[in-house]
């Protein structure tokens, strides 16, 4: 199952230390690595913009998805806002993470820690064609927990 893709990468800054990469052959995901100078303080319930050093070229038909890391929301409590965050293919500045703290502890951010994943997933393009009536389906119009708790 699955696919490769190529991904071209620019690094913006060092060596390749900043590079993602996948932690084990069934990840999904690779991770995406600090690249700041010193440390950023996040405080309790605060959020920083965390740059990765790096920008990509994602060919058309494909997006990269910015993804939380589970350890270090379950470890501190810090996840990403804008979950999943879009990398579209036609972007080519640097990628970086927007990181909240709802911990109760400062949380410190540090050159090559690993502060999210991207993931990167095939894309459609939609076009509308308006009805005077749509479909009907069991569930219908339920939503917003109609199917109990």
């Amino acid at each position: 199952m699955g696919g490769d893709c190529e991904i071209r990468v620019r690094i913006l800054r060092g060596g390749g230390e900043s590079l993602p990469e996948y932690q084990t052959a069934g990840s999904a995901g690779m991770d995406l690595k600090a690249d700041v100078d010193g440390e950023i303080v996040i405080p309790p319930m605060g959020r920083a913009k965390v740059p990765t050093g790096i920008a990509l070229s994602i060919p058309p038909g494909v997006e990269g998805q910015v993804r939380p890391r589970s350890g270090l929301a379950i470890r501190h409590g810090v996840t990403c806002l804008n979950a999943p965050g879009t990398i579209d293919s036609d972007y080519r500045g640097e990628v970086c993470v927007i990181l909240a703290n709802f911990g109760e502890e400062p949380f410190s951010v540090r050159r090559g820690d690993r502060v999210a994943q991207i993931v990167f997933s095939p894309t459609l393009r939609a076009r509308f064609q308006v009805v005077s009536e749509l479909e009907g389906t069991t569930r219908g119009e339920g939503g917003f927990g109609h199917t109990g708790r």
